[in-house]
């Protein structure tokens, strides 16, 4: 048993936001089908069980137009924080280290640690697609998932139209469409606004134990460091 909850206290990290992960998603399906439901009733509709409304459009589009952004925001995040720099802020590289950084000072190829990934030291295309590997991911999952989303959101603004007797769009006529780009850009637009202050109010304000701020007693020039 010790060696079970010494794996939970490695990973409480992890577990722990997994678990909120779950709990919010179904809260999400267990409200999003009961709003639905209330619509279809008040259009004189039957109602839907839970499980078609989880294999529906509706669910779907709703569920990846959020994962989308996040996974936007962590992509140009990692990118971003190469180059760009915000004096006295945890979240950024000290003021002077703007760049990819050195072979030594990022410890591959020939500076690599014993214990260094093994493709941190092999040097070539390995070491060059390692090297960018978490951009690659972030970047890799918001494409695949604004696609889905475009896919979900089409399917549900076609079933929109045809319950107005109206045309239904092709995919490419979709990406067109004011409904699309709405749900693209509210949603991108919170998250630039939450990185964005989460970068300025770290040099400003503190949390104890926190590993994104500061120490409390750091100076708020200070950059690059935290608790």
């Amino acid at each position: 048993m010790s060696g079970v909850r010494g794996a939970v206290k490695a990973n409480g990290l992890s577990i722990g936001f997994g678990l909120l992960f779950l709990a919010t998603l179904v809260g999400q399906a267990l409200a999003g089908v009961a709003e639905f439901n209330d619509e279809r009733l008040g259009e004189g509709l039957p109602a839907i069980t839970l499980a078609r409304y989880l294999t529906s459009s509706t669910f779907g589009v709703d569920v990846m137009e959020n994962w989308q952004s996040e996974y936007l925001q962590f992509f140009l995040y990692v990118f971003a924080t190469v180059w760009l720099v915000q004096r006295g802020s945890p979240e950024s590289k000290q003021l002077d280290e703007v760049g990819p950084e050195s072979d030594e000072e990022q410890r591959v190829g020939e500076h690599a640690d014993a214990d260094s990934p093994a493709w941190a030291a092999a040097g070539g295309w390995r070491t060059a697609f390692f090297s960018r590997s978490l951009g690659f991911v972030m970047g890799g999952i918001f494409l695949l998932t604004w696609s889905a989303m475009s896919v979900a959101g089409w399917a549900a603004f076609n079933d929109e139209q045809l319950s107005s007797h109206q045309d239904p769009v092709s995919w490419l006529g979709y990406l067109g469409q004011a409904d699309f780009w709405s749900r693209t850009f509210q949603n991108w637009q919170s998250e630039m606004l939450a990185v964005g202050s989460m970068a300025i109010f770290a040099v400003f304000l503190r949390q104890r134990g926190s590993p994104e701020s500061k120490d409390v007693g750091a100076a708020h020039a200070l950059t690059g460091e935290s608790g």
